[in-house]
């Protein structure tokens, strides 16, 4: 394979057509998810009146792991890197466990939408602002506090806190599972009866937004999954040559880019909060360039003129 500083070999040899393709599209997939999940950070971090709910304190929380997973894929996709134990140029499950984040972040907003809608009164006395940020920090710090124990122990006892990391994670999408209908049944039928009113539509909103993206999310992440879950039981499932050409994983990781397409879709404050935090500026100051550079020659080519016409007329007058 290519060498890359001499080090890290990269994803594929470039010796069949689809070799290409494969690191192109690694390529634009880390860069537009950084950009349409980093835009979703700045929109709402930007925004008070977003940072202000709680919902959207989730989504800023999984858009900057979403970020970070985008930027992370210009390591994984592009060059040969096998995460496991043992890995071959791994990153000891950091890069990854992005992902892992989400999990939890989701878990939480799906309660969090559950007691704003069923039960306010109780929801709006104890969730306060400072208990979802604690939340989300707390979703960080768990993931990463059970790496950094699994990067310290033998190689054996971290393969064994991993096969039960994916026990507790089946538990975990279990509970996401029957969530997300509980979910659906409550905008369906409880939030159908309320009058209608500017909360009962936030409500709808938020609901919805955070179904389709629990579905989206597990629709992609399940065949990653059930791969590693039966290779922990049967010792079978699939193998890849690296993380570039591992398809369940690339679907994984697809999350980064859907999530925010999903966020910016279905909330209209936060698609105009973007718009006017991020794009619109970025596309002033391209059209101020352009123009610019359309009238600094023109300055210049009416100076050359006046000057040849001087001259013209003091060789007249010579």
């Amino acid at each position: 394979m290519l060498q890359f500083n001499r080090t890290v070999p990269l994803s594929v040899d470039f010796t069949h057509p689809e070799d290409y393709l494969i690191f192109i599209f690694h390529i634009l997939f880390a860069t537009s998810s950084a950009l349409l999940a980093g835009s979703v950070v700045i929109g709402i971090v930007g925004t008070r009146a977003l940072r202000s709910q709680n919902r959207f304190i989730f989504m800023l929380n999984t858009s900057i792991s979403d970020t970070l997973t985008g930027c992370s894929v210009f390591y994984l996709g592009l060059f040969d890197v096998q995460e496991g134990y043992p890995s071959r140029n791994g990153t000891y499950y950091i890069l990854p466990s992005f992902l892992g984040v989400n999990v939890l972040t989701f878990l939480f907003a799906q309660f969090d939408r559950y007691l704003a809608v069923c039960h306010p009164f109780f929801y709006k006395r104890y969730i306060t602002r400072g208990v979802v940020i604690g939340v989300c920090v707390l979703c960080w710090g768990y993931t990463y506090s059970i790496l950094t124990v699994q990067s310290v122990v033998p190689v054996a006892f971290a393969a064994q806190m991993n096969a039960f990391g994916v026990i507790v994670l089946q538990v975990i999408v279990a509970v996401k599972v029957l969530m997300t209908i509980k979910l659906y049944m409550i905008a369906r039928h409880q939030l159908s009866r309320e009058a209608p009113s500017s909360e009962k539509d936030s409500k709808k909103e938020s609901l919805r937004i955070i179904v389709f993206v629990v579905i989206c999310f597990l629709t992609l992440w399940a065949p990653s999954f059930v791969n590693i879950s039966v290779r922990y039981v049967t010792k079978g499932g699939l193998r890849f040559r690296n993380e570039a050409t591992n398809l369940f994983a690339i679907m994984a990781r697809l999350n980064a880019l859907s999530t925010p397409a999903l966020y910016v879709w279905g909330s209209p404050s936060l698609r105009a909060a973007v718009w006017n935090r991020v794009w619109s500026k970025i596309l002033q100051r391209r059209k101020t360039r352009v123009n610019s550079g359309h009238v600094k020659p023109m300055k210049g080519e009416e100076r050359i003129l006046s000057i040849t016409y001087q001259r013209n007329l003091n060789t007249k007058d010579s």
